[in-house]
């Protein structure tokens, strides 16, 4: 049973270190599309070890499974893994490691649900506050206006995507910078930072014990707003880009020594007033190639010992 303890082993250091060595270093801000890269790989890493683990385990504890986990695999390979050996402690973390996993797919499941059920509300408030006039098409306009005293903006997501916006917004932001905030929102849906936010809020609600789906959680949510903010300076220059936060959300008492839910937009201004030197296209290669050996290296711990039967 050694493989499955392996990559057990492998997958608590990935999950208990990963957060603390990411949260030590600044340069997340500095990269947040790589940043997302490498949190990716790190779960994508956990949950490889544990999918694994729970294929090895339950091969050793029924032949019904073995069959088509090792398919027409030679003899000697199969009986590198000694799966005789591993004792009536297979089937327990195959059932536990299944349960696992079918959780998982209820969270997400639920999380998936849930996020439909709040666009559906959204969409039927948008038709309660703008409905359609004789001859309208029903979500033929990629933009919407809101009567609204505060400043807000917010993508609708359905079949055809509405970016929505309110009076309060279209009087605060003037030229450039209401262009830099559709540039901000439309980053976040050429990316499908929803996508994202969906899977990392259904694991962390799934095991909230787990301080690595915590932490992605919580990570993910800030990130996909620096890429954002990031996607609108490429375009139109961070200062704009700042001004606009600064305007969106200066009556919302941010800026003040109280923290609130949206303290980190100070540092989001911060950090496009004074940007730090980006990583070298060289650099950000090989932390990319590097982020990708995290789920590789459960692949390489699980085929090692039938890798060295067949040489």
């Amino acid at each position: 049973m050694m493989v499955p303890l392996a990559l057990m082993i492998l997958g608590a250091l990935a999950a208990s270190m990963a957060p603390r060595l990411m949260a030590r270093s600044d340069w997340p801000d500095r990269e947040p599309v790589l940043a997302l890269w490498v949190w990716q790989c790190v779960v994508a890493g956990v949950l490889l070890c544990c999918i694994l683990a729970m294929s090895l385990s339950a091969a050793a504890a029924w032949e019904s499974v073995r069959s088509p986990v090792f398919g027409p695999a030679p003899r000697v390979v199969v009986e590198a893994y000694a799966l005789q050996g591993y004792g009536p402690w297979a089937g327990v973390l195959a059932l536990l490691l299944a349960g696992g996993g079918a959780w998982t797919g209820l969270a997400l499941t639920r999380e998936v649900r849930d996020a439909r059920a709040r666009r559906r509300r959204s969409r039927d408030e948008l038709r309660r506050r703008v409905p359609l006039l004789p001859g309208e098409e029903p979500a033929g306009e990629r933009l919407v206006v809101l009567e609204g005293d505060r400043p807000e903006a917010w993508w609708l997501h359905h079949s055809s995507p509405q970016l929505v916006l309110t009076t309060a917004a279209l009087r605060r932001l003037k030229g450039r910078q209401l262009d830099a905030l559709i540039a901000h929102e439309q980053g976040h849906v050429r990316a499908r930072h929803d996508l994202l936010l969906y899977c990392a809020s259904a694991l962390a609600a799934g095991f909230p014990q787990i301080p690595v789906f915590a932490a992605f959680r919580d990570q993910v949510h800030r990130l996909v707003e620096l890429a954002a903010d990031d996607v609108a300076s490429r375009r139109f220059g961070r200062l704009t880009v700042a001004l606009a936060l600064v305007e969106l959300n200066e009556d919302r008492g941010v800026f003040g020594p109280c923290p609130t839910q949206l303290a980190e937009v100070p540092q989001r201004v911060d950090r496009l007033l004074a940007p730090a030197p980006r990583f070298t296209p060289g650099r950000r290669l090989r932390m990319t190639a590097c982020a990708v050996l995290l789920p590789a290296v459960p692949l390489l711990v699980t085929f090692i010992p039938g890798l060295s039967a067949l040489t």
